[in-house]
């Protein structure tokens, strides 16, 4: 599955649109880059862009779109609202799939270093990407503004963590880090009062309210010994929240950041601001994204609903999607069209080619059963295993939901998930053996009219051979995993679809032998014999245990049809 990060970098423009769309174009200029939005503001003088790819293309599209800045933007001329200290003032790497925050630091690090050093710019790691607990705030580290760097950066305290500690007069300086995904997001209440709304804001919010001397809102505002103002703590961490008045829709609403979804979930934001609410005589009667939502901040809400209602946690994604925009009201305001506001649905758009997997069944039987020679068996195989492994979900599902066993609907909940998982990646394989023969076919159409392309072709055949066997044996390991799970349900789950489970694992079996003679034909292609000999053994192994596996299912199946 693919990794995928997202970019934020705020430049110091926002009145040329000459110059913000070159910074655009130098980004869009990756390939594999998707650029999603480019909203700039003329009193702040500053455009926030936002980029979603894979972690190494997005260092590479943020480090273009910075060298564009400090090309095009002189900050000795640069006056706006907003605190600035560069041309590129602030660069966050964000987690959006499959990669930890951990991982996201060390590319952060990465397109540091390389601004640092090929651009001449100073750049001050922040957030997760910053090790010194003194430095890890932005607004700490952007204090004294690009006017007041010239004497900073000169002190030891302050010394860049990539770049010379010399003020580069035209683009100032830059800070770069990793932080989490930040949800704008707002939920709606049955009043127009802002006061009322914003007595909800200050319940939920992390800072809270400030704690008052008799009447909690017009009273004295109660100081510690120092003069600070003593505040009472919100509910939720990593939560900005304030009330306000929407006269397009006629009634007020708790406007939301919430800075950690992770930690602070998208339905506690929601369930908590509906307690609040009903606390204070108000109803939330729905709620609303603003811009993107990662995929899992959507799934997890739908599992959490879900297990409030007593239900198997293992359905699609789909059904996850359509239960959390159900519970938190997400279409009370517009529709929710899941393929534009979730970001990992975004990205996909700029997939051109057609994919298998949203083809219909006849569609796909049509497309193989046709003169191109892919997809092919290596597809087929992964589809086999689709169907297998779907087959073993049903019966985890119709368990957990089966009348008497409601003790149990944890345990085959907890399956029905493995099971959705493994159908994903099974899935996503089907398309991928498909690209990897297309791989090895545009390997031997590079050209060879000399030994420097020949070279380079050869080097391209062998990388794409490998790739052709590692996708097939990633079947295997799969196909055979899910076997576990398909055992589990013929065993233990509800004996009226056992039989289901037998055919299940029929289908598991079929799409590890099938994948196996993937395996070894494009082995045969590959220079590499160490490699070859080490693969081929592990999936000769593979095949052997699937086969066994198989057997004992249909054994356990055949026991209970009798």
């Amino acid at each position: 599955m693919k990794k995928l990060v997202e970019c934020v970098p705020n430049f110091s423009e926002g009145r040329d649109l000459t110059i913000i769309n070159q910074i655009a174009d130098a980004i869009r200029s990756v390939e594999g880059i998707k650029l999603l939005n480019v909203d700039p503001g003329k009193a702040t003088n500053r455009t926030v862009m936002t980029l979603v790819g894979e972690p190494m293309d997005v260092v590479e599209a943020a480090y273009r779109g910075i060298e564009k800045a400090a090309e095009l933007i002189d900050m000795t001329k640069h006056f706006g609202e907003h605190p600035r200290m560069g041309a590129t003032d602030v660069c966050p790497l964000i987690p959006v799939a499959n990669i930890s925050m951990e991982e996201t630091a060390e590319f952060a690090k990465i397109l540091g270093q390389r601004v640092g050093e090929e651009l001449g710019i100073p750049v001050y790691l922040y957030e997760a990407a910053q090790s010194n607990a003194a430095r890890k705030n932005l607004s700490v580290i952007r204090a004294g503004e690009y006017e007041g760097f010239p004497k900073k950066i000169l002190l030891p305290e302050w010394k860049p963590d990539f770049g010379d500690a010399k003020f580069n007069e035209k683009s100032g300086a830059t800070v770069i880090g990793a932080r989490d995904f930040l949800i704008a997001y707002n939920v709606n209440l049955n009043t127009k009062s802002v006061k009322r709304a914003n007595s909800v804001a200050f319940d939920i919010r992390e800072a809270g309210r400030v704690k008052r001397t008799g009447d909690p809102v017009n009273g004295p505002i109660e100081k510690d010994e120092n003069g600070n103002e003593i505040r009472i703590p919100g509910k939720l961490k990593g939560v900005k929240a304030i009330g306000w008045y929407i006269e397009e829709y006629g009634i007020a609403q708790v406007s939301i950041n919430i800075t950690n979804f992770r930690e602070t979930p998208l339905h506690v934001v929601f369930e908590e601001t509906r307690k609040s609410a009903d606390e204070r005589g108000i109803r939330a009667t729905g709620s609303e994204l603003v811009g993107l939502v990662p995929l899992s901040a959507m799934t997890d809400a739908g599992k959490f609903f879900l297990r409030k209602q007593g239900l198997s946690l293992g359905v699609s994604d789909a059904e996850l999607i359509h239960i959390a925009v159900k519970s938190m009201g997400l279409d009370e305001l517009g529709p929710f069209n899941a393929e534009e506001r979730i970001i990992e649905y975004q990205l996909a758009k700029d997939d051109k080619g057609r994919k298998l997997r949203d083809m219909t069944l006849l569609a796909f039987a049509n497309e193989t059963a046709s003169e191109s020679p892919a997809p092919g068996g290596g597809s087929i195989a992964a589809y086999i295993g689709v169907l297998g492994i779907s087959l073993g979900t049903m019966v985890a599902n119709l368990s957990a939901s089966k009348k008497g066993w409601e003790k149990r609907v944890e345990e085959f909940s907890d399956w029905a998930e493995k099971g959705q998982h493994l159908k994903d990646v099974l899935i996503q394989l089907v398309d991928e053996d498909t690209r990897a023969f297309n791989k090895i076919m545009d390997a031997f159409g590079l050209p060879k009219a000399n030994d420097e392309e020949k070279k380079i072709r050869k080097e391209a055949i062998q990388s794409a051979t490998k790739y052709a066997i590692e996708i097939p044996y990633k079947v295997m390991e799969t196909a055979y995993a899910s076997m576990e799970i398909i055992k589990e349900m013929a065993e233990n789950g509800n004996p009226n679809s056992v039989s289901d489970a037998g055919v299940g694992a029929l289908c598991a079996r079929s799409a590890v032998i099938g994948a196996y003679l993937n395996v070894k034909i494009n082995a045969s292609g590959l220079d590499d014999k160490e490699y070859v000999k080490m693969i081929l053994v592990k999936a000769a192994s593979l095949e052997e245990k699937a086969k066994n596996m198989e057997a004992e299912i249909l054994r356990i199946v055949d026991s209970k049809i009798k």
